[in-house]
C-alpha cells in the first residue's frame, strides 16, 4: 500500500509551544493536524522552554535559513546559587554558593554579555562533535569541551531581581543559548546559576502574539489551524520587495531573470511578489531579479 503523502499546503503557523514538548514532536503534531506534506522549524527551543516556535509548510520551508539568521528575543529567570549539569533547573546540581548578587551587581556584568561575545554552548546542546550531538554524548556521561563559538547580543536586561532569583530580557543572533548566559552570568557574579524559566517572546518578524495555542494544534482541528496560517512573505520583512511584470513572472517561475518593479540597490536580496503572492528570493540586478529560491505555488 503507498505511503500517503499529505497535502501541498504553504506558509507559516507560529505556535506558543508549552513546556514538556520538544520542538520537533511540535512540528510532527502540526504535519499530522494539518496532514501537511513538509514542515520544519525556525530554531530549536529546549524542551522545558515556552513560546514562539515558527512552522514552515511547504514552500515556507525555502525561508527557514532566513528566519533562522533573525534576532530572536526571551525572557527567563536565572537562579542564583546552583550550577546544573544542564545548565538549568532539569540537571543535577554541580556546584553550589552561599552568595547572592543585588541588582546593582546584575546591572553591573550585563553589558559584559552584549555586543559580539564568545559563548561555549552546554554540554547537553545540539552542536554536533565529530558528527555526534553533544547531548548524547553527556546523557553517556562523556560530556565533551566545546570549543567557544561567536554570538551577537543586541540586549540583555535586567526586568526584576529578587533574593534568590531574577527575570531577565535578552535579544540575540543565530545561535545563542540562554542557558549558556545564565550559567556564565552565575560565574562572573561568584554565586553560580541556571535558568529556571524561558520564553521566547518573538523571532525575526513573528511575534507571541501571532501564536497558536498548542492544544489547538492536539485537537487536530485542520480549518481552525488553516485559518491562522501566515503567507510566506510573513517572513520576508527583512527584505524589499520587488513586483514581477507579467513576462518577468514566467521567466522567474522557470528559474531565469525575470523583469520587476521598484527599486533596491544592485546586486542586494530581495524578494519577487506577482498577484500579490510571493514567488521568489532572488538578487537585484538593476530592473531584473536572479531568482535563488522559487516559491511553486
Amino acid at each position: 500500500m503507498a505511503r500517503k503523502k499529505g497535502r501541498a499546503i504553504s506558509g507559516w503557523l507560529i505556535v506558543d509551544k508549552p513546556a514538556g514538548i520538544g520542538s520537533t514532536d511540535v512540528v510532527g503534531k502540526v504535519r499530522w493536524a494539518l496532514d501537511a506534506k513538509k514542515a520544519g522549524h525556525a530554531g530549536t527551543l529546549d524542551p522545558d522552554a515556552t513560546g514562539v516556535l515558527a512552522i514552515a509548510l511547504g514552500e515556507a520551508t525555502k525561508t527557514v535559513p532566513l528566519l533562522t539568521e533573525a534576532l530572536k528575543a526571551y525572557d527567563f529567570t536565572v537562579t542564583w546559587g546552583a550550577e546544573t549539569a544542564t545548565d538549568d533547573a532539569t540537571g543535577e546540581v554541580l556546584r553550589r554558593a552561599d552568595s547572592r548578587p543585588d541588582p546593582a551587581a546584575i546591572r553591573k556584568a550585563l553589558p559584559g554579555f552584549t555586543g559580539d561575545i564568545m559563548q561555549v554552548p552546554p554540554a547537553f546542546s545540539a552542536v554536533k562533535v565529530s558528527g555526534e550531538r553533544a547531548y548524547d554524548l553527556a546523557r553517556d556521561g562523556a560530556a565533551p569541551e566545546l570549543a567557544a563559538r561567536p554570538l551577537y547580543v543586541d540586549e540583555l536586561s535586567l526586568i526584576e531581581a529578587r533574593a534568590d532569583d531574577a527575570d531577565l530580557h535578552m535579544v540575540c543572533g543565530k545561535g545563542g543559548y540562554v542557558r549558556a548566559i545564565a550559567r556564565d552570568l552565575g560565574r562572573e557574579l561568584g554565586c553560580l546559576g541556571h535558568v529556571a524559566r524561558l520564553r521566547r517572546v518573538w523571532s525575526g518578524p513573528f511575534d507571541a502574539t501571532d501564536a497558536v495555542p498548542f492544544d489547538l494544534i492536539d485537537r487536530g482541528s485542520q480549518a481552525a489551524l488553516e485559518s491562522r496560517l501566515l503567507p510566506i512573505h510573513s517572513a520576508l520583512t527583512g527584505l524589499p520587495e520587488m513586483q514581477a511584470t507579467e513576462q518577468g513572472a514566467l521567466r522567474i517561475r522557470n528559474g531565469n531573470p525575470g523583469q520587476v518593479l521598484g527599486m533596491a540597490q544592485y546586486g542586494e536580496m530581495v524578494w519577487v511578489s506577482h498577484t500579490g503572492r510571493a514567488i521568489c528570493i532572488g538578487r537585484y540586478l538593476g530592473g531584473e531579479v536572479q531568482p535563488d529560491r522559487v516559491f511553486n505555488l
